[in-house]
C-alpha cells in the first residue's frame, strides 16, 4: 500500500514539476481561429510613458500577436491575451479605432490611412509609418483578420472588438462611435441601383473647409487618370491630396457599389432629374467662376455661359435622366411641345401654370359685360428656353406676369370695339385678327404662337342678360332651320310627286308606248294632212293674189274713171251754184235786203205747209203754249206772225249768201217746233217727209 502511495506520489510530484517547469517557460496553446495579445509585465527597458504600445521591447502591450500553435512566455514576464479572430460578413464593412499613435491635426477627423498597416494588421508598420490615434480613415472589408485589438478597436454591425482594458470615458466614445455608425448605416457599402432613379449626394466630414463664397465642393480627382483620383470618396487620402474639401460635394454618386467611410463622408439620396419627352432643362447653376456672356449685347436680362460655370447655361438638356446635384444648381423644365393656357375658371392643365387664369372680363360697345372664355395655344423654341428662363424665371411667372396681363389688355381692348351680338358672330375673324396681331407680342418674349381659341361669352354671376340675347339668336336660327327643313320637305314631297308619277308611268308604259305611237302616228298624218293644206293655202294665196292683182287693177281703173267724172261734177256743180248765187244775190237786192227775202220764203214756205197739209187755220182746240205775266195766252200761229213781224228779222244782217241760208234754216226749224207742238196739233197729218221739209 506504501508502495503504491509512493508511487502515486512520485507521479503526481512529477507531473507538478512538470507543469509548473511548462509554467516556468510559460507554455501556451493558441486555437487556429484565435490570437494572443501579448501584455509585458516587466522590462529591463522600463515602463512606457505616453504610448499604449510598446515597440522597443518595454513593458507593455506588444505589437506582434501569437498566432495559433504553441508559444512559450514565462508569466514571470508576459500576460497572453487570447481574443478570437474577427470576422467581417459577406457586404458589410467595419470601423477602426486606433488606440495609439500620432494624434490628430486639429483640422482632421479620422487618421489618416497608412498603407504599411496590411489592413491594421500589422501595429508596428501603422505606429511607425505614422499612424495616428482615433478613428480611422480606412475601413475593413468582409474577410477574417488578426488585429491587435490591444492597439486597434473594431467595430462591426452586430460587436465592437476590444480588449476590455480601456478606461470608461474610452468605452462611451465607443459606444457613441458605433451609434454614429449604424444612425448612418454605415457598416453597409453605398449602394445605387439603377431601377431606383436615384443619385447619392455626398458631404464630407474631413479636410480643409470651403470658403464663404461658395455654397458646395468643386469636384477634384475624378479622372482615373488621375494620381490622386479618390474613386468616388472611396480613397480619402487621395481626395484630400487632390485638393477635397469638407462639406456638400458637387460630384454626386451613379449608379453602383460604394465602400464609403460614413464617418468620413454621409450620403443623401436623392431622385435622378428627368427631362421628359417634351421638355428641355434649363440648368441655372449656383456655383462654378464667373464666364463669358453669350447673350448678346443687345440683351438685357441676364448673362448665358457655358457649362460649369456660375449662372444660366447656354444649352439646354435634352430629354433624358441626368444625376445632377440640386444643391449646385436647378433644372428647370421648360416645354417645347405646345402648351395649352385656359383663361377658364375650375379648368387646370397637367402643367399647372394656368392655375391662376380666368375668365377675361370685358365692357362691350353696347355696355354688356360678359367673361370671355380664351385658350392660347403656344410654344418654345428648344434653343431659346435659356432665354425665357434668364428673362422671366421659369414658366408660371412668364404666365402670371406677362401672358396674363398683356392677353386681358389685348381683349378687354377688342370688347369695346364691338357689340355682345358682333362679339359672338365674329368670334372666327377675332380669332384670326389676335392671332396674327399676337404673334409679334409673344416673338418679343422668344415665344412662337400657334392660335389663340376664343369661347363663348357668358354672363357673369348676377345677371342673364346674355343669356336672353342667346336664346333669341336660338329662336331665330331654330326658326331659320325650320324654314330650311320646310323647304326641304317641300322638295321631298316634290321628289315624291315625280317618283309617283313615275312609277304610275311605268305601271301604264304600255298603254303609253301604244298612246305614244299613237301619237306619233296622228303626229305624222296630221303632218301630212298640214303639208296638204300649206299646198293648198298657198295655190289659194297664188290665186288669191291674182285675182286681187286683177282686181287691184280693175279698182285702179273704175277709180281713175270715177274722178274723172267726179272732177267734171263737181266743176259743174261749182258753176251751178256760182250761178245761183248771183241770181240769189240779184233777187235779195230786188226785194230790197235780205231781210225781206227771208221774210218773203219764209212765208211762201209756211202757206204751202197749210196748204199741203190741210191744217186749220182756227184751231179746234185752244190751248195756251205758256203762260203770259198778265194771263193772256199766245198760240204758236201769234207767235210766228209775231216773229215774223218782230224786229227779230228786222235786225238780222246778211253779209255774205251762206249767212242768210242758215238764218232761214232756223226760223224754219223753230216755226216747225211750234207747229208741231202736241198742245196746237193733235192727230197730225203731216208725214216725217213733210215734217222735215
Amino acid at each position: 500500500m506504501s508502495d503504491y502511495l509512493r508511487i502515486a506520489g512520485i507521479i503526481i510530484g512529477a507531473i507538478l514539476g512538470l507543469w509548473f517547469l511548462l509554467w516556468i517557460f510559460g507554455l501556451r496553446i493558441i486555437d487556429n481561429d484565435k490570437v494572443g495579445i501579448v501584455e509585458k509585465w516587466w522590462s529591463r527597458k522600463g515602463s512606457l510613458k505616453e504610448q499604449i504600445i510598446a515597440l522597443n521591447g518595454e513593458a507593455g502591450y506588444q505589437p506582434e500577436l501569437l498566432r495559433g500553435g504553441i508559444h512559450f512566455r514565462t508569466p514571470l514576464i508576459y500576460k497572453i491575451h487570447v481574443v478570437p479572430l474577427v470576422t467581417i460578413p459577406q457586404g458589410k464593412v467595419a470601423y477602426v479605432f486606433a488606440r495609439d499613435g500620432k494624434p490628430l491635426e486639429p483640422t482632421q477627423t479620422l487618421g489618416e490611412v497608412v498603407v504599411e498597416s496590411n489592413n491594421f494588421q500589422d501595429v508596428r508598420g501603422f505606429l511607425v509609418n505614422g499612424g495616428q490615434k482615433g478613428p480611422q480613415r480606412g475601413i475593413i472589408r468582409e474577410g477574417t483578420y488578426a488585429f491587435n485589438l490591444a492597439q486597434f478597436v473594431i467595430i462591426t454591425e452586430t460587436v465592437t472588438y476590444c480588449l476590455k482594458t480601456g478606461t470608461k470615458a474610452e468605452q462611451e466614445t465607443l459606444k457613441a462611435m458605433a451609434k454614429l455608425i449604424h444612425e448612418r448605416k454605415g457598416f453597409e457599402p453605398v449602394i445605387i441601383k439603377g431601377n431606383t432613379d436615384l443619385v447619392g449626394i455626398v458631404t464630407v466630414h474631413d479636410g480643409p473647409s470651403l470658403g464663404g463664397e461658395n455654397i458646395i465642393c468643386p469636384t477634384v480627382g475624378d479622372d482615373a487618370a488621375d494620381p490622386n483620383y479618390h474613386n468616388n470618396f472611396q480613397d480619402i487620402d487621395a481626395f484630400l491630396r487632390a485638393g477635397g474639401f469638407r462639406g456638400r460635394q458637387y460630384q454626386v454618386l451613379a449608379d453602383g457599389t460604394y465602400f464609403i467611410n460614413r464617418l468620413f463622408a454621409t450620403i443623401e439620396y436623392i431622385p435622378k432629374v428627368v427631362i421628359p419627352v417634351g421638355f428641355v432643362g434649363v440648368v441655372v447653376s449656383y456655383t462654378g467662376s464667373k464666364g463669358e456672356d453669350f447673350s448678346g449685347i443687345d440683351y438685357k436680362h441676364g448673362e448665358l455661359v457655358k457649362k460649369g460655370y456660375r449662372g444660366v447655361w447656354n444649352e439646354p438638356l435634352m430629354p433624358g435622366k441626368y444625376a445632377f446635384n440640386i444643391y449646385a444648381g436647378n433644372i428647370i423644365k421648360v416645354p417645347t411641345t405646345n402648351v395649352i393656357l385656359k383663361w377658364i375658371s375650375n379648368q387646370i392643365g397637367n402643367h399647372k401654370y394656368d392655375e391662376n387664369l380666368k375668365e377675361v372680363s370685358l365692357i362691350t360697345k353696347d355696355a354688356f359685360e360678359p367673361n370671355l372664355p380664351l385658350s392660347v395655344v403656344f410654344h418654345i423654341d428648344y434653343r431659346k428656353a435659356p432665354l425665357v428662363i434668364q428673362r422671366f424665371g421659369d414658366i408660371k411667372m412668364l404666365v402670371d406676369q406677362t401672358l396674363d396681363p398683356m392677353i386681358s389688355a389685348y381683349f378687354k381692348n377688342i370688347g369695346q370695339t364691338k357689340t355682345l351680338i358682333e362679339l359672338i358672330q365674329e368670334r372666327n375673324d377675332i380669332q384670326g385678327q389676335s392671332s396674327r396681331e399676337m404673334q409679334e407680342k409673344f416673338g418679343h418674349y422668344n415665344l412662337e404662337l400657334e392660335e389663340v381659341l376664343i369661347g363663348t361669352p357668358a354672363s357673369p354671376k348676377v345677371g342673364n342678360e346674355i343669356e336672353t340675347i342667346l336664346t333669341q339668336l336660338r329662336s331665330r336660327q331654330i326658326a331659320r332651320e325650320q324654314l330650311q327643313t320646310y323647304e326641304t320637305q317641300q322638295k321631298a314631297a316634290e321628289k315624291e310627286k315625280e317618283l309617283r308619277e313615275a312609277e304610275a308611268v311605268a305601271k301604264q308604259q304600255t298603254t303609253l308606248t301604244e298612246s305614244d305611237i299613237n301619237i306619233r302616228i296622228q303626229e305624222n298624218q296630221g303632218k301630212a294632212e298640214l303639208m296638204k293644206a300649206r299646198q293648198d293655202a298657198e295655190k289659194i294665196q297664188k290665186l288669191s293674189e291674182a285675182d286681187a292683182y286683177k282686181v287691184k287693177k280693175q279698182s285702179e281703173a273704175e277709180a281713175f274713171k270715177i274722178k274723172v267724172t267726179a272732177e267734171a261734177e263737181a266743176d259743174k256743180e261749182a258753176r251751178v251754184g256760182i250761178s245761183k248765187a248771183i241770181a240769189a244775190k240779184e233777187q235779195v237786192n230786188a226785194y230790197g235786203g235780205p231781210q225781206y227775202k227771208v221774210i218773203n220764203d219764209v212765208m211762201s214756205s209756211f202757206a204751202n205747209a197749210i196748204k199741203d197739209g190741210k191744217v186749220d187755220i182756227v184751231p179746234k182746240t185752244l190751248v195756251n203754249a205758256s203762260g203770259s205775266s198778265d194771263g193772256v195766252g199766245t198760240n204758236a200761229f201769234e207767235s210766228l206772225m209775231m216773229l215774223l213781224l218782230s224786229e227779230k228779222l228786222g235786225g238780222l244782217e246778211f253779209n255774205k249768201e251762206s249767212e242768210i241760208s242758215d238764218q232761214v234754216k232756223r226760223i224754219k226749224e223753230e216755226l216747225l217746233n211750234q207747229i208741231s207742238t202736241k198742245d196746237y196739233v193733235e192727230n197730225s197729218l203731216l208725214s216725217e217727209e213733210e215734217k222735215e221739209n
